[in-house]
Protein backbone atom coordinates (compact mmCIF):
# COMPACT_ATOMS: atom_id res chain seq x y z
CA UNK A 1 0.00 0.00 0.00
CA UNK A 2 1.11 3.66 -0.85
CA UNK A 3 2.20 5.58 1.98
CA UNK A 4 0.24 9.41 2.29
CA UNK A 5 2.38 11.89 0.75
CA UNK A 6 1.05 14.13 3.87
CA UNK A 7 -1.42 16.59 3.97
CA UNK A 8 -1.57 19.02 1.51
CA UNK A 9 -1.62 22.75 2.13
CA UNK A 10 -4.51 25.57 1.40
CA UNK A 11 -2.94 27.57 -1.35
CA UNK A 12 -4.16 30.32 0.30
CA UNK A 13 -5.61 31.59 3.49
CA UNK A 14 -9.11 31.81 4.85
CA UNK A 15 -10.56 34.71 6.50
CA UNK A 16 -13.68 33.14 8.52
CA UNK A 17 -15.82 36.23 9.29
CA UNK A 18 -18.15 35.99 11.97
CA UNK A 19 -20.96 38.38 11.40
CA UNK A 20 -23.71 39.08 14.26
CA UNK A 21 -26.58 36.98 15.39
CA UNK A 22 -29.07 36.87 18.02
CA UNK A 23 -26.71 37.39 21.18
CA UNK A 24 -23.85 39.25 19.44
CA UNK A 25 -22.87 41.71 17.21
CA UNK A 26 -19.84 44.13 16.73
CA UNK A 27 -22.01 47.12 16.53
CA UNK A 28 -18.80 50.04 15.57
CA UNK A 29 -14.96 50.14 16.33
CA UNK A 30 -11.95 52.50 16.19
CA UNK A 31 -9.09 54.31 17.82
CA UNK A 32 -8.27 51.61 20.04
CA UNK A 33 -11.64 50.17 20.54
CA UNK A 34 -14.86 47.92 19.81
CA UNK A 35 -18.39 48.78 20.65
CA UNK A 36 -20.19 45.25 20.74
CA UNK A 37 -23.70 43.60 21.99
CA UNK A 38 -22.95 41.28 24.29
CA UNK A 39 -26.79 39.63 24.75
CA UNK A 40 -28.63 42.44 26.10
CA UNK A 41 -25.70 44.74 26.83
CA UNK A 42 -23.79 46.95 25.11
CA UNK A 43 -19.95 46.80 25.53
CA UNK A 44 -16.57 48.89 24.85
CA UNK A 45 -13.57 46.85 24.97
CA UNK A 46 -10.05 47.74 24.23
CA UNK A 47 -8.71 46.71 20.60
CA UNK A 48 -5.31 48.26 19.50
CA UNK A 49 -5.23 47.06 16.19
CA UNK A 50 -8.45 49.31 15.47
CA UNK A 51 -6.27 52.29 14.15
CA UNK A 52 -9.25 53.63 12.04
CA UNK A 53 -12.29 56.37 12.98
CA UNK A 54 -15.43 54.91 14.23
CA UNK A 55 -18.16 55.11 11.69
CA UNK A 56 -21.26 55.48 14.55
CA UNK A 57 -20.93 59.14 16.67
CA UNK A 58 -20.47 59.69 20.02
CA UNK A 59 -23.70 59.21 21.27
CA UNK A 60 -24.27 55.59 20.17
CA UNK A 61 -20.77 55.01 21.78
CA UNK A 62 -21.94 56.81 25.55
CA UNK A 63 -24.79 54.09 25.77
CA UNK A 64 -22.75 51.75 26.32
CA UNK A 65 -23.97 49.76 29.38
CA UNK A 66 -20.08 48.60 30.34
CA UNK A 67 -16.67 49.39 29.48
CA UNK A 68 -13.68 47.71 30.42
CA UNK A 69 -10.57 49.69 31.56
CA UNK A 70 -7.17 48.02 31.57
CA UNK A 71 -4.74 48.09 33.86
CA UNK A 72 -1.54 46.09 34.16
CA UNK A 73 -1.05 42.72 32.66
CA UNK A 74 -2.57 41.90 29.42
CA UNK A 75 -6.54 41.44 29.23
CA UNK A 76 -6.60 42.47 33.32
CA UNK A 77 -8.43 45.27 34.42
CA UNK A 78 -11.88 46.38 35.78
CA UNK A 79 -15.28 46.85 34.25
CA UNK A 80 -16.75 50.50 34.66
CA UNK A 81 -20.73 50.37 34.60
CA UNK A 82 -23.45 52.73 33.80
CA UNK A 83 -25.44 51.61 35.91
CA UNK A 84 -25.60 48.17 38.54
CA UNK A 85 -23.01 45.67 37.77
CA UNK A 86 -24.85 43.04 35.37
CA UNK A 87 -25.15 39.24 36.48
CA UNK A 88 -24.27 36.29 34.69
CA UNK A 89 -27.27 36.32 31.50
CA UNK A 90 -28.13 33.92 28.87
CA UNK A 91 -26.39 33.73 25.06
CA UNK A 92 -27.90 31.49 22.48
CA UNK A 93 -26.05 30.20 19.44
CA UNK A 94 -28.25 27.97 17.47
CA UNK A 95 -29.05 25.72 19.64
CA UNK A 96 -26.52 25.97 22.11
CA UNK A 97 -26.77 28.05 24.98
CA UNK A 98 -24.26 29.04 27.89
CA UNK A 99 -24.04 32.22 30.35
CA UNK A 100 -22.15 35.64 29.28
CA UNK A 101 -19.76 36.75 32.18
CA UNK A 102 -18.46 39.86 33.08
CA UNK A 103 -15.31 38.20 34.00
CA UNK A 104 -12.30 40.01 35.49
CA UNK A 105 -9.96 39.99 32.42
CA UNK A 106 -11.91 41.93 29.30
CA UNK A 107 -13.72 38.37 27.97
CA UNK A 108 -17.12 37.89 28.27
CA UNK A 109 -16.42 34.07 29.29
CA UNK A 110 -16.90 33.32 25.27
CA UNK A 111 -14.95 34.21 22.59
CA UNK A 112 -17.62 35.20 19.57
CA UNK A 113 -15.17 35.25 16.67
CA UNK A 114 -15.10 31.14 17.25
CA UNK A 115 -18.45 31.12 15.82
CA UNK A 116 -16.92 30.23 12.43
CA UNK A 117 -15.26 27.43 14.36
CA UNK A 118 -17.99 25.92 15.79
CA UNK A 119 -19.90 26.28 12.68
CA UNK A 120 -17.29 23.94 11.32
CA UNK A 121 -16.97 21.87 13.82
CA UNK A 122 -20.79 21.43 13.77
CA UNK A 123 -20.54 20.42 9.72
CA UNK A 124 -17.75 18.33 10.67
CA UNK A 125 -19.52 16.23 13.65
CA UNK A 126 -23.05 15.62 11.56
CA UNK A 127 -21.30 14.83 8.14
CA UNK A 128 -19.14 11.97 10.09
CA UNK A 129 -22.32 9.55 9.74
CA UNK A 130 -21.22 7.87 13.37
CA UNK A 131 -20.64 9.60 16.50
CA UNK A 132 -17.14 10.82 16.89
CA UNK A 133 -14.95 11.25 19.51
CA UNK A 134 -13.57 14.30 20.80
CA UNK A 135 -10.74 15.72 22.60
CA UNK A 136 -11.51 19.46 23.23
CA UNK A 137 -8.06 21.02 25.24
CA UNK A 138 -7.87 24.13 26.84
CA UNK A 139 -11.79 23.72 26.51
CA UNK A 140 -12.64 26.66 29.03
CA UNK A 141 -16.68 27.67 29.32
CA UNK A 142 -17.07 24.23 27.02
CA UNK A 143 -19.56 26.04 23.60
CA UNK A 144 -17.13 24.13 21.55
CA UNK A 145 -17.70 21.18 23.62
CA UNK A 146 -21.46 21.60 23.92
CA UNK A 147 -21.41 22.53 20.11
CA UNK A 148 -19.98 18.96 19.41
CA UNK A 149 -22.19 17.55 21.53
CA UNK A 150 -25.19 18.76 20.08
CA UNK A 151 -24.06 17.24 16.65
CA UNK A 152 -23.41 13.53 18.47
CA UNK A 153 -20.04 13.82 19.33
CA UNK A 154 -18.96 12.01 22.62
CA UNK A 155 -16.37 14.93 24.45
CA UNK A 156 -13.49 14.62 26.56
CA UNK A 157 -13.67 18.43 27.66
CA UNK A 158 -9.78 19.76 29.31
CA UNK A 159 -9.22 22.94 30.98
CA UNK A 160 -6.67 23.89 34.07
CA UNK A 161 -9.14 26.40 35.27
CA UNK A 162 -11.82 24.56 37.91
CA UNK A 163 -13.86 27.44 37.72
CA UNK A 164 -13.99 27.43 33.76
CA UNK A 165 -14.63 23.60 34.43
CA UNK A 166 -18.10 24.78 36.81
CA UNK A 167 -18.99 26.81 34.53
CA UNK A 168 -19.11 24.34 31.74
CA UNK A 169 -21.06 22.39 33.30
CA UNK A 170 -23.46 25.05 34.17
CA UNK A 171 -23.67 26.10 30.30
CA UNK A 172 -24.31 21.94 29.82
CA UNK A 173 -27.23 22.52 32.10
CA UNK A 174 -28.55 26.13 30.34
CA UNK A 175 -28.64 23.88 27.00
CA UNK A 176 -30.53 20.70 27.94
CA UNK A 177 -27.37 18.97 27.43
CA UNK A 178 -26.29 18.00 30.95
CA UNK A 179 -26.90 14.48 30.11
CA UNK A 180 -25.12 13.88 26.93
CA UNK A 181 -21.72 12.09 26.88
CA UNK A 182 -19.22 14.57 27.98
CA UNK A 183 -15.99 14.30 30.40
CA UNK A 184 -15.53 17.35 32.77
CA UNK A 185 -11.93 17.43 33.65
CA UNK A 186 -10.11 20.12 35.40
CA UNK A 187 -6.33 18.83 34.15
CA UNK A 188 -3.12 20.23 32.79
CA UNK A 189 -3.57 19.56 29.27
CA UNK A 190 0.21 18.66 28.44
CA UNK A 191 -0.05 16.29 31.22
CA UNK A 192 -3.00 14.73 30.31
CA UNK A 193 -1.77 14.42 26.48
CA UNK A 194 1.02 12.43 27.76
CA UNK A 195 -0.97 10.60 30.35
CA UNK A 196 -3.40 9.62 27.18
CA UNK A 197 -0.38 8.68 24.48
CA UNK A 198 0.77 6.01 27.31
CA UNK A 199 -2.63 4.76 27.51
CA UNK A 200 -2.75 4.09 24.12
CA UNK A 201 -6.45 6.50 23.51
CA UNK A 202 -7.48 7.59 20.42
CA UNK A 203 -9.87 10.26 19.57
CA UNK A 204 -11.38 10.83 16.14
CA UNK A 205 -11.15 14.74 16.73
CA UNK A 206 -9.04 17.41 18.80
CA UNK A 207 -9.47 20.89 19.18
CA UNK A 208 -7.16 23.35 21.11
CA UNK A 209 -7.70 26.95 21.65
CA UNK A 210 -4.48 27.89 23.82
CA UNK A 211 -3.77 31.00 25.95
CA UNK A 212 -0.02 32.66 25.23
CA UNK A 213 0.83 31.91 28.99
CA UNK A 214 -0.74 29.68 32.08
CA UNK A 215 -0.56 27.82 34.93
CA UNK A 216 -2.15 23.83 35.39
CA UNK A 217 -3.86 22.95 38.82
CA UNK A 218 -0.67 22.28 39.82
CA UNK A 219 1.13 25.20 39.05
CA UNK A 220 2.48 23.69 35.77
CA UNK A 221 3.56 26.74 33.55
CA UNK A 222 2.53 27.19 29.64
CA UNK A 223 4.42 29.10 27.50
CA UNK A 224 2.82 29.03 23.98
CA UNK A 225 5.50 29.46 21.79
CA UNK A 226 8.13 27.35 23.59
CA UNK A 227 5.57 24.23 24.23
CA UNK A 228 2.90 23.83 21.89
CA UNK A 229 5.39 21.58 19.21
CA UNK A 230 5.56 18.84 21.73
CA UNK A 231 1.51 19.15 22.14
CA UNK A 232 0.93 19.00 18.84
CA UNK A 233 3.33 16.09 18.28
CA UNK A 234 1.17 14.41 21.53
CA UNK A 235 -2.07 15.21 20.01
CA UNK A 236 -0.87 13.94 16.88
CA UNK A 237 0.12 10.48 17.89
CA UNK A 238 -4.01 10.17 19.54
CA UNK A 239 -5.59 10.76 16.12
CA UNK A 240 -7.37 7.15 15.20
CA UNK A 241 -6.52 6.18 11.98
CA UNK A 242 -9.81 7.29 10.53
CA UNK A 243 -9.51 10.64 12.54
CA UNK A 244 -11.53 13.34 10.83
CA UNK A 245 -9.83 16.42 12.22
CA UNK A 246 -7.30 18.26 13.97
CA UNK A 247 -8.05 22.32 15.39
CA UNK A 248 -5.84 24.69 17.09
CA UNK A 249 -6.21 27.94 17.53
CA UNK A 250 -3.66 30.63 18.63
CA UNK A 251 -3.80 34.39 19.95
CA UNK A 252 -0.44 36.07 19.92
CA UNK A 253 0.74 38.45 17.71
CA UNK A 254 4.27 36.60 17.39
CA UNK A 255 2.27 33.57 15.51
CA UNK A 256 0.28 32.86 12.12
CA UNK A 257 -2.19 30.89 10.42
CA UNK A 258 0.57 29.91 8.17
CA UNK A 259 2.87 29.35 11.19
CA UNK A 260 0.51 27.25 12.89
CA UNK A 261 -0.28 25.22 9.31
CA UNK A 262 3.36 24.54 8.99
CA UNK A 263 3.60 22.92 13.09
CA UNK A 264 0.13 20.05 11.50
CA UNK A 265 2.10 19.71 8.25
CA UNK A 266 5.17 18.17 10.81
CA UNK A 267 3.01 16.66 12.46
CA UNK A 268 0.64 15.19 10.74
CA UNK A 269 3.30 14.11 7.87
CA UNK A 270 2.42 10.62 8.19
CA UNK A 271 -1.26 11.03 6.81
CA UNK A 272 -3.12 12.83 3.45
CA UNK A 273 -6.10 15.65 4.29
CA UNK A 274 -5.73 19.08 4.21
CA UNK A 275 -4.50 21.86 6.13
CA UNK A 276 -5.98 25.30 5.65
CA UNK A 277 -5.47 28.33 7.75
CA UNK A 278 -5.64 31.84 8.17
CA UNK A 279 -7.40 34.21 10.33
CA UNK A 280 -10.53 34.98 12.71
CA UNK A 281 -12.30 38.23 12.27
CA UNK A 282 -15.59 39.69 13.82
CA UNK A 283 -17.76 41.85 11.38
CA UNK A 284 -19.48 44.84 11.91
CA UNK A 285 -23.10 44.84 11.57
CA UNK A 286 -23.03 47.54 9.09
CA UNK A 287 -20.57 48.08 6.50
CA UNK A 288 -18.05 46.00 5.50
CA UNK A 289 -14.91 46.31 7.50
CA UNK A 290 -13.95 43.98 10.00
CA UNK A 291 -11.26 42.81 13.44
CA UNK A 292 -9.23 40.45 12.86
CA UNK A 293 -8.92 38.66 16.06
CA UNK A 294 -6.68 35.37 15.95
CA UNK A 295 -5.12 32.52 13.87
CA UNK A 296 -6.26 29.26 12.71
CA UNK A 297 -5.23 25.90 11.43
CA UNK A 298 -6.95 23.03 11.17
CA UNK A 299 -6.38 19.69 9.41
CA UNK A 300 -9.26 17.38 7.90
CA UNK A 301 -9.72 14.18 6.37
CA UNK A 302 -10.77 14.00 3.53
CA UNK A 303 -14.63 12.31 3.44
Amino acid sequence: MKSPAGPSFAPAPLALRTVGWDGYGLIDSGLGRKLERFGPHRVIRPEPQCLWRPARGEATWAAADAVFDPEGEEDAGRWRFSGPSAPPFPVAWRGVKFWGRFTPFRHLAFFPEQAANWDWLDQRVRASGSPLKILNLFGYTGVASLVCAAAGAVVTHVDASKRAVGWARENAELSGLAERPVRWLTEDARKWVQREVRRGALYDGIILDPPKFGRGPGGEVWRLLEDLPELIAGCAALLSPDASFLLINAYAERLSGLALAGLLGQALADRDGVIDWGELALMEEKGERGVGVSFFARWSAGQ
